[in-house]
């Protein structure tokens, strides 16, 4: 069954070196029930630690139904621990959050056999714990804990049984209980082979060998010698491992799964502050995130007001700052020159005149005082002006200086409440104007309330109210927002033309370019919101390096776990997947909880500050990402740090 010839093993202590096994030779056969003796440091835990391929000898050759194990991988040695042998260890190393079931199971669930529940509970039975099923280790005697750990070695049917000290930490009572259940697995044909320095235990052994300082110094038989039994099946196995390892039954992501959960519950108070770390940051992405777009949109609606493809033509420099010139420095505007600009029909497609002032508006008992704008009938289209409440003045209107005015939404809540104003008769500057519509809401700019104006046409306002001979501005509505530049250029020619303006006068007019605004306010919105998206994205990564940290602990606590699990079959693959899921997991519950929290911050701004704020799908599937990517990337070293660790120096940590 095993072979060992001339087997070495050196320690490094510190600057010392321990030769724990000298040229050691073995040969074990099917069905023996072997006791290895000797001092403490005699190196009898070593052979047994090589024999169950927990480690390797620096020289000498192993070999297992006859073949080699010299050059076997880490993979294939842990296939063949969980397929062939089964440890009983005198630590009991049961997993405390863990019951007697579940810590039974623990070797099927790295075969892949996590259904064959009930081979668990047979094997629990066998051990006569069958009333202690759903108990855990801290409920169980020291017996009945060895008991458990003999069950877990027992459910995937190993052909061997290695028992380190398995009653070194029991009473009398209990010892002699475990040896007893040892000794009727030997006669059902399991090999057993522990390792005692008790001679009370070793009489129970078929073969006692001795060793003192790392070598074999004597080999007896209490009786008869057996002959080895069939290999056949045995060698099926080891034949399953080496040449098709792969296709060995693995770890479900289930099992990973409920194995993560089980260790966020066994440290509630840890997880809480990993998952605390997520939430807060994944908060403040969603929360950030909502408040840029939501001044995005904001500003998106007061660019709408405005008009789309717009140029406003004003007289003056735009280099005077509202010094007021000498005569004859500003061109000065009229019908004419609107006229003119609608023929430009390649490029305009609608020209509104427009001329300002103040005025005091008057209804009943209550007075305002307001923006007066006299405007032509394209206005109400260029500027996005249609009427919420009543109609636009018509070009007869226009024409024939009505008296007709449209209030802001400001303006007629001051002077009528919650009535309606269309029909009524109101004072504009001691005139009466009668009301025909009340204008769509549009908001406050940064510099006023939009909402707080009065249109009327612009020849009422020029000749009947503010009695101004010149056009203050001229919009322009463009084509198409290709042609912006082609457009000014060519009002600008048409001006200069117009007006026989001199090289150095071409500066007596502005054209502004609504769509430079535009694309300086979203550039300025983009700016701020990738700046809280950073501010937010920083407070995720400090959660990431609380998950790493948290985790690294995590390693270093359960460091014999680890050991365990490798010995019992665990691949360095499933233990940095089984850490990583942990990782994952905690983002993972910190991103749901961070969303429905940066959701509900988002919620308390727009509520009570009056902030515009929006939560988007985008925000709400990049926080999520992120948290996941933080799981993964933070989880990640302490993962690959958990899966390099050595079994037998796991199994040793304190």
């Amino acid at each position: 069954m095993i072979e060992l010839k001339n087997i070495s093993k050196t320690y490094q202590m510190g600057k010392v070196e321990v030769n724990a096994l000298q040229g050691v030779s073995l040969t074990i056969n099917t069905g023996e029930f072997i006791a290895i003796m000797g001092p403490s440091g005699s190196g009898k835990s070593t052979l047994m630690h090589v024999i169950g391929l927990l480690d390797r000898p620096d020289s000498g050759e192993y070999q297992l139904c006859g073949k080699s194990m010299q050059n076997l991988s880490d993979e294939q040695a842990a296939l063949l621990r969980n397929r062939i042998i089964g440890f009983i260890f005198q630590q009991f190393h049961l997993l405390p959050r863990m019951n007697v079931l579940d810590n039974t199971c623990l070797p099927l669930i790295y075969a892949g056999k996590r259904a064959l529940k009930d081979k668990a509970r047979d094997k629990i039975k066998q051990v006569g714990l069958a009333d202690r099923i759903k108990h855990r280790p801290s409920e169980l005697s020291g017996g009945q804990q060895q008991r458990v750990a003999i069950a877990r070695s027992l459910v995937n049917e190993p052909f061997l049984i290695l028992a380190d000290e398995p009653t070194g930490n029991l009473d009398s009572k209990s010892r002699e209980e475990i040896l007893l259940v040892l000794k009727d697995l030997n006669q059902k044909g399991k090999t057993v082979v522990i390792v005692t320095h008790e001679t009370e235990v070793a009489a129970y052994a078929k073969r006692v060998i001795t060793m003192r300082d790392g070598k074999i110094i004597s080999d007896k038989y209490n009786g008869k010698k057996e002959e080895g039994k069939d290999l056949t099946r045995m060698e099926e196995a080891c034949n399953i491992v080496s040449a098709a390892h792969h296709k060995v039954g693995r770890a479900e992501f289930s099992d990973f799964f409920r194995q993560a959960a089980a260790a966020m519950l066994a440290h509630k108070g840890r997880s809480f502050l990993s998952i605390l770390g997520i939430l807060i940051g994944v908060a403040a992405v969603i929360a950030m995130l909502a408040l840029g777009t939501g001044a995005k949109e904001s500003i998106e609606k007061q660019l709408a007001s405005l008009g789309s493809n717009l140029l406003v033509v004003r007289p003056g420099s735009m280099r005077m700052h509202g010094v007021a010139m000498e005569a004859g420095s500003v061109t000065r505007f009229t019908f004419s020159d609107v006229t003119a600009i609608n023929r430009l029909s390649d490029v305009a497609r609608r020209v509104s005149p427009s001329v300002s002032g103040r005025a005091q508006v008057v209804y009943g008992s209550q007075n305002w005082n307001t923006q007066v704008e006299g405007v032509g009938t394209e206005y109400e289209t260029m500027r996005n002006s249609t009427p919420a409440v009543g109609r636009f003045f018509s070009e007869e209107e226009l024409r024939m200086r009505e008296k007709v005015v449209l209030l802001g939404t400001t303006v007629a809540r001051e002077l009528f409440g919650e009535d309606n104003p269309v029909g009524e008769t109101i004072k504009i500057n001691l005139l009466n104007f009668r009301v025909i519509g009340v204008l769509p809401t549009k908001g406050a700019s940064t510099f006023r309330d939009q909402d707080d104006t009065i249109l009327i046409p612009v020849t009422t306002a020029m000749f009947r109210l503010l009695g101004k001979e010149y056009i203050d501005a001229i919009y322009v509505e463009v084509a198409e927002a290709q042609k912006m530049d082609e457009a000014q250029e060519k009002i600008s020619d048409l001006i200069v033309k117009l007006h026989r303006l001199k090289k150095d006068e071409e500066d007596t007019f502005q054209i502004r370019n609504m769509a430079d605004i535009r694309s300086t306010l979203e550039a300025t919105t983009k700016t701020m919101s990738m700046l809280l998206g950073c501010i937010a994205a920083i407070s995720l990564l400090v959660g990431g390096i609380g998950i790493m940290n948290i985790m690294l602990v995590s390693v270093s606590e359960r460091t014999r776990e680890i050991g365990l699990r490798k010995a019992i079959g665990a691949t360095n693959r499933d233990i940095m997947i089984q850490f990583l899921v942990e990782a994952v997991l905690m983002a993972c519950i910190g991103g749901i909880f961070g969303i429905i929290l940066g959701s509900g911050v988002a919620i308390l701004i727009t509520t009570f500050a009056g902030w515009a704020v929006r939560i988007s799908a985008s925000s709400v599937i990049l926080a999520t990402a992120f948290s996941v990517i933080v799981g993964v990337v933070f989880g990640l070293w302490p993962a690959r740090q958990a899966s390099r660790l050595n079994p037998i120096e796991a199994l040793r940590y304190e």
